[in-house]
């Protein structure tokens, strides 16, 4: 079997890695030292915002308000949507124990975070859906506070849509801050937020870096790069909709690598032949960062077989993985790396970004080979406990106790001495 490349990437977003950490870096030290004022001179220079940080209740109910009743119906069905699944996801959650040896008990249970911070980009699009993604995700977990932020436009703020969607998914303090200073304000606790113990939501380069700088002090969804898609299909599917699939994905940003995986020459040269219409119909600023993508990052790889077609794919780990050829439940069983799969043309990956349930924030640029995307787990600690009768810790003391001199750790040893004879251990101690 050998693969063919129809179209190689001239770029790919490693190579494009920008000098950004020593300027995220002193942004975070600055804003730590100074506090909530460091933090508004950040805000006035890049969000150009003089109002009040913290979002007022008028402020949200103005929201309300103002927006159509069809787009509240809207943000209230895919809401409802994402929730039912975080919900069925926390549903598989469950305690578990196990009598070890007889009389020494172990296991395990799960607890939510006291506080996240959920970020919501802004910029050319305001991004509705990862407003609800990451807060009902919290939500449904049961972290105790949620904090949401996302760059206001000038002499607006937040924009009303994404206010009102981070009210409805149950946000307890929301802020007007964006990029750094929006995720250094969550991780500190200042304007009233509570110090993030998780950081989650997609941005820019610098929120990626100031994310990635934090991550160890507080922890976070993942490390995330540009968004990116991979489309396998095979001769069953429909070329115009491949194109479409593709140059939507590609609309995310100049620098969004989008794939074609096929064993048909004809479909992939067809798919070709119909992109350049498909990003001339976009809008400014749509059409150019699509038009960039595919010049830049997008790649046609062209395969022997369909198990050569699902090797290539796991090499590439997409963020977002669409299959449009026959025998969908073969591919379900058979592919094992993406962030999220969609089967089928009747689905399409603009469903899961925008209201279809599962989550949006995905790992990119190959992370998929070890890491889901954001759901529940992620804002719950997995921890473990043991207890245990003085017969039934007596074996496990015993071999503590030979292991731990033959590590030559004393102290260890000692310390589980105690547990093997521990009412004699008592009662010398009582008469010394």
């Amino acid at each position: 079997m050998a693969i063919t490349y129809l179209k190689r990437a001239a770029r790919t977003p490693e190579t494009d890695a920008g000098e950004t950490k020593a300027r995220v870096e002193a942004m975070l030290a600055e804003i730590e030292a100074g506090g909530e004022e460091a933090a508004l001179r950040f805000a006035r220079r890049f969000d150009r915002w003089e109002g009040p940080v913290a979002v007022t209740r008028e402020a949200i109910d103005r929201a309300h308000n103002e927006l159509d009743p069809q787009l509240k119906a809207d943000i209230a069905f895919a809401h409802d949507n994402i929730r039912r699944f975080a919900e069925a996801q926390f549903a598989t959650i469950r305690p578990a124990g196990i009598e070890v040896q007889p009389g020494f008990w172990a296991g395990q249970k799960h607890i939510p975070v006291s506080a996240a911070g959920c970020y919501v980009p802004g910029g050319r699009y305001s991004h509705v859906a990862s407003a609800i993604m990451t807060i009902t995700t919290a939500k449904v977990a049961g972290v105790g506070h949620i904090t949401a932020c996302s760059p206001p436009r000038p002499d607006i703020g937040v924009p009303p849509a994404i206010l009102y969607a981070m009210d409805l998914c149950g946000a307890d303090t929301i802020l007007n801050l964006g990029g750094v200073q929006g995720i250094a304000a969550m991780a500190f606790g200042l304007f009233g937020a509570r110090p993030a113990d998780i950081l989650v939501g997609p941005g820019n380069q610098y929120v990626a870096e100031a994310k990635r700088l934090l991550f160890g002090r507080v922890g976070i969804d993942m490390f995330a790069g540009p968004t990116d898609s991979l489309i396998i299909a095979d001769r069953t599917a429909d070329a115009e909709t491949v194109a479409w699939d593709l140059v939507s994905q590609a609309e995310h940003g100049a620098n969004s690598p989008v794939w074609l995986v096929t064993d048909d020459r004809a479909l992939a040269e067809a798919v070709v032949a119909h992109v350049p219409a498909c990003i001339a119909a976009l809008p400014e600023p749509n059409g150019p960062a699509a038009e960039a993508a595919w010049r830049d990052y997008a790649e046609i790889v062209l395969c022997d077989s369909r198990e050569e077609m699902a090797e290539t794919s796991d090499r590439y780990a997409p963020e977002h993985l669409h299959v449009q050829a026959a025998d969908p439940d073969w591919w379900l069983e058979r592919l094992r790396n993406y962030g999220s799969l969609f089967l089928g043309r009747e689905t399409t990956v603009s469903f899961g970004d925008k209201c279809a349930g599962p989550n949006h924030v995905l790992p990119t640029s190959g992370a998929a080979r070890y890491t889901g995307g954001l759901s529940v787990h992620k804002f719950m600690k997995t921890v473990t406990w043991q207890r245990a009768t003085a017969e039934g810790a007596r074996p496990v003391a015993e071999a503590t106790a030979r292991i731990s001199r033959l590590e030559g750790m004393e102290g260890h040893a000692r310390a589980a001495d105690l547990r093997i004879a521990p009412v004699a251990s008592s009662s010398r101690a009582a008469t010394e």
